[in-house]
C-alpha cells in the first residue's frame, strides 16, 4: 500500500510540475526514450558521420544517455567550419544547412531560417553547441520531453531547450545531428 501511495505521488508530481513549451514545439513523453534494440534507438549511429564526428562519442550520447553532452565547444574542433556545407551558407545568404539525426539519416534541423548564417553561428559559439530555434526545427522528426530534453520520434537524444529572452532554443549535440541523409527521409522536410 505505501509503495502505491508513493508511485501515485510521482505521477501526481510528474503531472502538476510537468513544462509544456509554447507551440510550435510538439512534446513528447517518455515513452519514446524507452529502452529497445541499442539503448533508446533501433540502430547504432551511422558508420561515417558528417564533419568528422566521433562516432564512438555520439553512439554513447545518442543512444545511452539522458542528461550529459558533448563539451562545450566541441562542435569547433571538428570539420564543420572546414566543410563545403559551411563553406557555400557563408557566402550565399539564402543557403541553409540540414542537420540529419545520426541514428536514422532524418531530418532534424534546417538552419538559419529567418537570421544569417553568421548570426546562427554566433549564438551557437555563445552557448557551447549549435543552438536552434524553433522555426528551424523540423517538428515531424523532433519531440520535446517536458524537463526539455529533445529528442528525435526514434529515440535519439540531441539535447536541450534551454529557453531564453528570445523564446525556444535548442542547444543539440553535433555528434548527434552529423547524420547522413536516409533517402527515405526525404519527403518529412
Amino acid at each position: 500500500m505505501v509503495m502505491f501511495r508513493l508511485i501515485l505521488l510521482a505521477i501526481f508530481f510528474n503531472a502538476a510540475f510537468a513544462k509544456r513549451f509554447p507551440p510550435p514545439a510538439v512534446m513528447g513523453d517518455e515513452s519514446i526514450m524507452s529502452i529497445k534494440t541499442h539503448g533508446t534507438s533501433e540502430s547504432p549511429v551511422q558508420e561515417n558521420l558528417r564533419w568528422g564526428c566521433d562516432r564512438k562519442k555520439a553512439d554513447e550520447i545518442c543512444n545511452f544517455n539522458r542528461h550529459w553532452a558533448e563539451r562545450g565547444g566541441y562542435w569547433e574542433t571538428t570539420g564543420f567550419f572546414s566543410s563545403r556545407e559551411v563553406a557555400v551558407a557563408t557566402k550565399n545568404k539564402k543557403k541553409q544547412i540540414t542537420f540529419y539525426d545520426s541514428n536514422t539519416g532524418a531530418p532534424l534541423f534546417v538552419a538559419p531560417k529567418d537570421r544569417s548564417f553568421s548570426d546562427f553561428v554566433d549564438e551557437s559559439k555563445k552557448h557551447g553547441w549549435p543552438s536552434f530555434r524553433d522555426n528551424e526545427v523540423v517538428w515531424k522528426n523532433v519531440r520535446v520531453l517536458p524537463d526539455g530534453e529533445t529528442v528525435s520520434v526514434t529515440g535519439t537524444h540531441l539535447g536541450h531547450n534551454i529557453p531564453d529572452s528570445n523564446g525556444s532554443r535548442y542547444c543539440i549535440n553535433l555528434v548527434s545531428v552529423a547524420g547522413i541523409p536516409n533517402v527515405g527521409f526525404g519527403d518529412l522536410l
